[in-house]
């Protein structure tokens, strides 16, 4: 039996429910979002708007409501809102028969047995053979809600647990059944990761599966060792924070955005269902948490948990934290400690160094965090076999699932395994025997890589090191380094050979900010591809930022030294090496994902074909440090507004005003696309590019677009531009008169949106006039030099080295 999901449903409407159906969009499946029909009859409000109980708005309401509320979402469930369109409301009463099209159904409705076994009852009456079914339980036992199910349903039943927020949060537990089929669960991982861009850890049908079990534990025990140790809350996050690898809500913040109710809820639901573990207590509510719940203080959700913000006299935002000794709120502390201050000086040798560094720390933080690491390496341990097989399973939950950089063994390795158990043993704390014996058999850390790069766990069943599976569709940069793949570096960037006649270039300064060591790699590395590989990929790994642009200290300290013929020509060179890569003879792929903001941006705009990562942040932010997009930014986007015009409907007179209006609107205004697919809708990317929903697998798929075109390429014919000329000029002057009426713009940002309109409008010239690219990137030039030399241009860039804001001068 074969399996292709091309149209799935949702059942159940609530904010997770809406929010995967929302993701399955993004994913470009079509699905149905049904819910429930409202209880309790017609309302006056439905009366007075003229609805009955056969009315379609009424009986689908709460699939809508769901609906609407995933299209206001913030952040954004959707990469564009005009995915809504993909998604087919309808209610169980009258519509369940719009699944025998479907491909999967995924249940969201809520934790209550009785009521998922009896809408699957009636869905196995509806749905094809081929259709997999699955529940989104974060705690129900599989086994009981397939309990009644035929054998035929039970082949294709499984667990799909999404995280909360499903677009954004990248673990999928997959639990099977007893009786659910392997190809199932193999083709539910693979489209879960290839096409949702998912990291699947497949899990044993146990309480709270993997992620949960770990993860409520570990903020469980952060609060009781808080308590213990007499700390303040904000000192825990202080503590528990970057230095260890931790997301910057860190532990409390955490907590105030899942919600304390929910929270609670998952600690009871663990507590109830795990009689015969050892830490049992550690899930029960602390006194100030049941006093919180009392009070209604649940976080984010009602405005205030363990940390609030209220207004001052001034209406600036201040930040309070919760005493929970004394159940009052005071200002929010930003507590220092030694250790921690020590940890972050160290930030470039990577989080296990840091991490190590805070663990033996001789102070109050310290000595914190080998209470908290030690119970948490020791849970963690001793859960396996009973929630997963091995150690590779719980890192990876802790990661996908809880935003950490290490997972718990990872963790452990990073301090040492056989200095933390002398630590638990120090503290009074029983080490599992199977950490001694591992051991007592020499294996002195989880993971360890040989001298060829190959990677292996070890695995307590075993008693040994077992190579860690690799997917051939994830390729690591790092791993090709060290097995001397590299081709030519410098302090910016690495040219490196993925394989099959293909290179990366990867960059590597601090935000990978371009620098004249940059510009100078991307030259050099055209020189090697065109002469010996069929093409080049530009990516890197770094979760958060492709490129932030140029660097902007670099650009300060020419402004200050006025060294403007050496500022021109770093411009000039970026322009020259960026239309070099353009038109290379051999295919260029550029990869973006997180950040590509302005010359990061452009960078990315000057490949064959760009595969960007859904979550891609795009965007031509120059304005914001008082210049203007000088990379080719300007001409780049004025090429995707107008390719596909006919010459002869320019020549013959077409007002270009609206697709120019776009491409000055998104520059002067520093738009910058919250996702891939706006970033095509802006025009950054053009939509014949498709996007990438796998970060892991995103070089090896703009790898394989590489060997694909080389097999028949050609280097695009240049470019001839047709432009507004001085009738854009026009067209800017009331867009800014606008903005600054309604004080969306100050003086300088008019003046520097008028070199923008002078710049596309390809100077001085006449509508319908077509200009060189060149023309344009002289244009580019001049504009950038010439607002550099003006002081409220300086004092921008101050503004943001200095306090990471933009000045509205």
């Amino acid at each position: 039996m074969s399996f292709e999901i091309k149209k799935a449903a949702v059942l159940g409407a609530g904010v997770m429910g809406a929010n995967i159906a929302a993701h399955l969009t993004n994913a470009g499946i079509e699905c149905y979002l049904l819910d429930i029909i409202p209880p309790g009859g017609l309302t006056e409000d439905d009366k007075k708007k003229g609805l009955t109980e056969k009315s379609p708005a009424w009986r689908t309401r709460f699939a809508a409501n769901g609906l609407a509320g995933a299209t206001k979402s913030k952040p954004a469930s959707f990469y564009a809102k005009s995915n809504a369109s993909m998604v087919t409301i309808g209610n169980f009463d009258d519509d369940l028969k719009l699944l025998a099209d479907c491909d999967w159904v995924c249940e969201v409705v809520v934790e209550n047995l009785k009521i998922k076994q009896e809408l699957f009852a009636k869905v196995e009456k509806v749905v094809k053979p081929t259709c997999i079914v699955s529940t989104n339980t974060s705690g129900l036992p599989i086994k009981d809600i397939s309990a009644n199910f035929s054998a035929s349903y039970k082949k294709r039943f499984l667990g799909t647990h999404f995280f909360n927020p499903p677009r954004y949060m990248k673990l999928m537990e997959i639990i099977p059944g007893k009786e659910t089929d392997k190809k199932v669960v193999a083709y539910m991982k693979q489209f879960s990761e290839e096409v949702l861009g998912k990291g699947v850890v497949v899990c044993k049908d146990v309480p709270n599966f993997i992620g949960n079990r770990i993860g409520v534990y570990d903020l469980c025990n952060a609060q009781k060792v808080m308590v213990e140790k007499g700390l303040k809350i904000e000192e825990v996050d202080a503590i528990v924070g970057k230095a260890v690898g931790r997301p910057g809500t860190a532990v409390f913040g955490t907590m105030d955005l899942v919600g304390l109710d929910i929270g609670a809820h998952v600690s009871k639901n663990l507590y109830d269902a795990v009689p015969k573990d050892e830490c049992r207590d550690t899930f029960l509510p602390l006194s100030f948490q049941e006093k919180m719940m009392a009070n209604k203080w649940l976080g984010n959700k009602t405005k205030g948990g363990f940390y609030k913000k209220v207004k001052d006299e001034k209406g600036k935002n201040v930040k309070y934290a919760l005493d929970w000794k004394t159940m009052e709120y005071a200002v929010a502390q930003k507590p220092k400690f030694e250790s921690i201050s020590a940890a972050k000086k160290a930030s470039d040798a990577g989080v296990a160094a840091t991490m190590k560094i805070a663990f033996n720390g001789n102070d109050i933080a310290g000595e914190y965090l080998r209470e908290y690491m030690c119970n948490n390496f020791i849970y963690s341990a001793n859960r396996i076999p009973e929630i997963c097989n091995t150690i590779v399973e719980i890192d990876n939950a802790m990661k996908w699932g809880y935003n950490q950089q290490l997972g718990p063994f990872e963790s452990w390795d990073a301090v040492g395994v056989k200095e933390a158990v002398e630590v638990m043993k120090n503290l009074g704390k029983k080490v599992p025997a199977k950490i001694e014996e591992m051991l007592k058999n020499k294996c002195t850390s989880f993971y360890k890589v040989d001298s060829k790069g190959v990677k292996s766990y070890y695995d307590f069943k075993k008693k040994g090191y077992v190579k860690l599976e690799e997917n051939p569709k994830i390729i690591v940069l790092t791993g090709l380094k060290e097995r001397k793949k590299i081709v030519k570096e410098n302090v910016a960037a690495t040219l490196v050979d993925i394989g099959d006649g293909v290179a990366c270039l990867e960059f590597h300064t601090k935000m990978n900010s371009i620098s004249a060591e940059m510009i100078q790699m991307i030259s050099e590395s055209c020189d090697i591809v065109d002469k010996d590989f069929l093409g080049m990929v530009v990516a890197n790994h770094d979760q958060r930022m492709f490129s932030a642009g140029a660097d902007i200290f670099g650009v300060l300290c020419a402004i200050s030294e006025k060294q403007w013929t050496e500022l021109e020509k770093m411009v000039a060179g970026l322009q020259n090496t960026l239309m070099k890569m353009k038109y290379l003879p051999k295919p260029v792929v550029t990869a973006p994902a997180g950040m590509a903001l302005g010359g990061g941006c452009e960078i990315a705009m000057h490949g064959d074909y760009c595969l960007a990562n859904g979550e891609t942040y795009m965007g031509l932010v120059e304005v914001g440090v008082g210049v203007i997009p000088a990379g080719g930014g300007c001409k780049e986007l004025a090429i995707r507004m107008t390719e596909g015009i006919p010459t002869g409907v320019v020549e013959s007179g077409l007002n270009m005003q609206y697709h120019y209006g776009k491409a000055f609107e998104n520059i002067a205004t520093a738009k910058v696309a919250t996702s891939a697919q706006e970033a095509q809708d802006l025009g950054f990317i053009r939509k014949t590019c498709r996007i990438n929903m796998s970060r892991d697998m995103q070089i090896y798929e703009a790898k394989q677009i590489v060997i694909g075109m080389s097999k028949y390429y050609t280097p695009p014919k240049p470019a001839l531009i047709p432009v507004m000329g001085e009738s854009l000029r026009g067209v800017a002057a009331a867009i800014i008169m606008n903005m600054k009426y309604g004080k969306f713009a100050s003086d300088y940002d008019a003046h520097i949106a008028m070199k923008i309109a002078h710049v596309l409008g390809g100077g001085i010239c006449a509508e319908g006039t077509f200009v060189t690219e060149q023309e344009i990137l002289d244009l580019e030039r001049e504009a950038f030099m010439s607002l550099c030399g003006e002081q409220k241009t300086v004092d921008r860039i101050s503004a943001i080295l200095s306090t990471g804001k933009p000045l509205r001068n």
